[in-house]
């Protein structure tokens, strides 16, 4: 779809913090496509960044946490961030961040979709481990409505468990 990929208008980032379930993604090399219990949390830095602790149990049951850090690049609305995971002393490297869009965001600040201008990666979080089907089902057609391919998409066990070692990282 060549359709320009549009975001949400503005995004209150104070809102936004905490911690988010993944729901359903779409399939990247970075992430285990058996991944289970996967969260993402978002703490505001001194500087008006954002630090990205995402964790999940891979196959093996074991705690993997990334730590990264976001950047809003639209201006102070707050829906086109640039994230990268990269080591604290390697962040200045400018092809190593990527696009964090926020596609939809219901009033409450308790779903979101996020994506990426190319529509390669998707993410539907959630403030709870756990979304209704119907509910679900109809913000993952809204994302198709965008030009998003769900043939793919992978919904991530949840049992609602924070891992002490995410916690920890924040």
């Amino acid at each position: 779809m060549s359709e320009e990929l549009k975001t949400v208008a503005r995004v209150d980032l104070a809102r936004y913090l905490g911690t988010w379930y993944e729901i359903a993604r779409k399939p990247m090399r970075f992430e285990d496509a058996t991944a289970r219990d996967i969260t993402a949390t978002y703490a505001l830095e001194a500087d008006g960044a954002v630090r990205v602790t995402n964790s999940c149990l891979d196959a093996e049951g074991e705690v993997d946490v990334a730590e990264g850090r976001a950047e809003p690049v639209d201006a102070g609305n707050n829906a086109k961030l640039e994230v990268t995971f990269l080591p604290r002393g390697l962040r200045w490297i400018p092809f190593a961040r990527g696009d964090y869009w926020i596609l939809r965001l219901d009033e409450g600040y308790r779903t979101a979709l996020v994506g990426e201008p190319g529509r390669k990666y998707l993410w539907l979080l959630h403030r709870e481990p756990r979304m209704d089907p119907a509910t679900r089902g109809e913000w993952l057609e809204f994302a198709r409505t965008l030009g998003y391919d769900l043939g793919d998409v992978i919904f991530p066990a949840q049992s609602g468990q924070v891992h002490r070692e995410a916690e920890a990282a924040r």
